[in-house]
């Protein structure tokens, strides 16, 4: 079920920190909420594949936090990434 949800700006900014330190998304993040407030999952248990596979310690959490990539190579213009798929030099 899709919907809106309006937060207190100071709700918007602890969820868009947390998705930035976790590096998991904003939606992933509301949606364990609501389950764990509702009792849909056990408070204890990991909610996601993620938190399962952490808790195990099969892997381990990022150490940097999610960031933006700002991209270093650009194409030049009137070329498309298509562009460079579709040469003759390729076998």
């Amino acid at each position: 079920m899709a919907m809106n949800l309006r937060l207190t700006p100071e709700a918007a900014s602890a969820l868009q920190a947390e998705a930035e330190r976790t590096g998991r998304s904003q939606q992933e993040i509301l949606r364990e909420a609501v389950d764990r407030h509702l009792h849909l999952v056990d408070a204890e248990q990991p909610a996601s594949d993620r938190d399962q596979a952490r808790s195990a310690q099969v892997v381990r959490p990022a150490r940097v936090a999610y960031r933006r990539v700002v991209p270093r190579l650009r194409l030049p213009k009137g070329t498309t990434s298509l562009d460079l798929l579709d040469r003759d030099d390729r076998f």
